[in-house]
């Protein structure tokens, strides 16, 4: 029999359901740690089974920092407007554009990067390796390597979250869509700078 104060601390821990905390518990035999980990392993599949439903809900989201000099305002989309009145929604839209205020990437995902710059970007990373003596085969996936991590570096979802620089901006997200249980996607954004 699962205890129900383990069980409260377990929904705690996770913001899952009672039914599917007190599950967990059972499938664990009673290990917090383990049932958590579960939790979290189905909820990021169940995030992933939500990306295609529609997001015509959300919230235009602004930050803007303590010196008044730099901002950030970003659009991110759910389902329902009861989700994007949610407390848990809006400091999720407010960690979001203070990352893009630090952080300063070009675009919310790779497909948005123009062709042109993808093709730019190959042959400067082509002209570096020229002087080493490598076969085409290596110096392309060397090229993709370092194009992988040109994306980290321009693209929101790829970038290391600033609040846990385990995740990535995609990553956090998905947390929050397994938490929140609805598809959410950022759209747009905009950074402001003075100077």
């Amino acid at each position: 029999m699962i205890d129900a104060k383990l069980v409260s601390q377990l929904r705690e821990m996770t913001g899952a359901g009672m039914m599917d905390a007190k599950r967990a518990l059972e499938e664990t035999n009673g290990d917090l740690a383990s049932a958590a980990d579960a939790l979290r392993v189905k909820g990021l599949v169940k995030a992933a089974s939500k990306t295609e439903r529609a997001t015509k809900e959300g919230r235009v989201h602004a930050y803007l920092h303590g010196n008044a000099k730099l901002g950030a305002m970003v659009e991110v989309l759910c389902e329902t407007d009861f989700v994007a009145r949610t407390e848990g929604f809006i400091a999720m839209c407010h960690d979001i554009a203070m990352h893009i205020s630090a952080s300063d990437p070009l675009y919310v995902k790779r497909e948005d990067v123009p062709v042109d710059l993808i093709e730019k970007q190959k042959e400067l990373f082509r002209a570096e390796m020229a002087e080493q003596a490598k076969p085409a085969e290596i110096v392309e996936k060397i090229v993709e390597g370092k194009l992988n991590k040109y994306y980290s570096d321009i693209c929101l979802l790829e970038q290391a979250f600033i609040k846990d620089e385990d995740k990535t901006v995609d990553e956090f997200i998905k947390g929050k869509v397994a938490t929140i249980g609805e598809n959410i996607q950022v759209s747009r954004f905009s950074r402001f700078m003075i100077g």
